[in-house]
């Protein structure tokens, strides 16, 4: 898998939030290929799924059903030397629940060990044109009562998924990542542990951006719409208060006296100074530009808009 995960970068791939009860992990890729060839490859399991990650041990035995229903299921042949007349096995991986071709897929049904316990799971795939062609999501979200540590299980799902995707990527061209960035020289305020340990720290993906809501198309099956950038209005400062006037201190010839001397009239508070008018024939202030769309932000909306849209925001993980 190492040498695949390499030739084949996925863009994003994080483990995005767990619990004591399950996890949630997401994936993302930008391959060349456009919508439509991207989403043919994606409904044909056995050209890109992992033989390593099944339970016959070969890919050519996956099949998906694209619609409402349909089954990502695998046949187990008849082992050698039973009858003819037996049936061959099989497994349902998972079966779909939503779909919206060239663009969503929504399957549930727990993967591979997490068949064996009481767990919900839920598979998002989108799909999104791109200036180059085609950026590709995953999403598995896990949840119920299991056996496994999450601790242990979780990055375990998210290396074979990780694995899936790649070898999706690898079929469709992966669009080229730019290079890396040389080393910061060290400095000398970061003592050489701290050092050492910021680096064994450093992880190898990039966080996927929009993480705190999660995925379904808006009703009618269509993209929601993006919302206009507000201009910044700009506001007039207000004037300062009028400050009042401290009373003066008592003169100490009152105090021998025992008179008290008159409170000096209180000043007049300062009026707010009048706005001058505009001088005729003087432009209009410009307004400001709206803000730059931010492209990972952008992918992401669009690409869950649709179930964004039916199951409300989610909290932040």
């Amino acid at each position: 898998m190492a040498p695949l995960a390499l030739a084949v970068p996925v863009a994003h791939a994080e483990v995005i939030t767990r619990s004591e009860t399950g996890f949630v992990v997401r994936l993302a890729s930008e391959v060349t290929a456009p919508p439509a060839e991207a989403w043919k490859t994606i409904l044909t399991p056995a050209q890109w799924w992992q033989s390593q990650h099944t339970f016959s041990g070969d890919a050519a035995n996956l099949s998906l059903d694209p619609q409402v229903g349909g089954c990502f299921c695998e046949v187990l042949p008849r082992p050698d030397g039973a009858p003819a007349s037996q049936k061959p096995g099989g497994v349902q991986h998972m079966r779909v629940v939503y779909i919206e071709p060239p663009r969503a897929m929504r399957l549930v049904g727990a993967l591979g060990p997490l068949q064996s316990e009481a767990l919900a799971a839920t598979m998002t795939i989108t799909v999104k044109p791109t200036e180059k062609g085609s950026r590709i999501l995953f999403e598995y979200v896990v949840g119920g009562f299991m056996r496994y540590k999450v601790d242990e299980i979780a990055p375990a799902v998210d290396r074979m998924l990780t694995a899936q995707l790649a070898s999706l990527s690898s079929k469709l061209g992966p669009v080229a990542e730019p290079a890396a960035a040389p080393p910061a020289p060290k400095t000398a305020a970061a003592p050489e542990g701290d050092a050492a340990a910021a680096e064994g720290q450093a992880k190898p993906v990039v966080p996927l951006k929009g993480a705190e809501s999660f995925s379904l198309p808006p009703a009618g099956g269509k993209p929601g719409q993006k919302a206009a950038a507000k201009p910044e209005t700009k506001t007039e400062p207000k004037p300062d208060k009028p400050v009042k006037a401290a009373a003066a201190p008592t003169p100490p010839a009152a105090k021998a006296s025992g008179k008290v001397a008159a409170k000096p009239a209180s000043a007049a508070p300062a009026k707010a100074p009048a706005k001058a008018p505009a001088k005729p024939g003087a432009k209009p202030a410009a307004k400001p530009s709206p803000k730059a769309p931010d492209p990972e932000s952008d992918a992401h909306r669009d690409a869950n808009a649709a179930f964004d849209a039916a199951l409300g925001a989610a909290p932040a993980p």
